[in-house]
């Protein structure tokens, strides 16, 4: 799966329920939300304020890791 910031958070954690560590991380513990999965990664961190493009590099380097 490649990831970019206009990626539907609900298909990240569909795809891999372990990616929500990375949400957690900068703040975002709302991943069950029905709101929130169906934000963008770019929509989500606007929200909550952290680097949309950092979020990204670090899905994408976990998933060229694990998938």
């Amino acid at each position: 799966m490649e990831i970019t910031k206009n990626t539907i958070i609900g298909d990240i954690i569909d795809f891999d329920e372990e990616a929500g560590q990375f949400f957690l991380e900068i703040g975002m513990h709302c991943l069950t939300c029905p709101v929130s999965r169906n934000e963008t990664i770019e929509e989500a961190c606007e929200v909550h304020g952290t680097d949309a493009d950092a979020l990204v590099a670090k899905l994408n380097a976990y998933f060229a890791e694990n998938k």
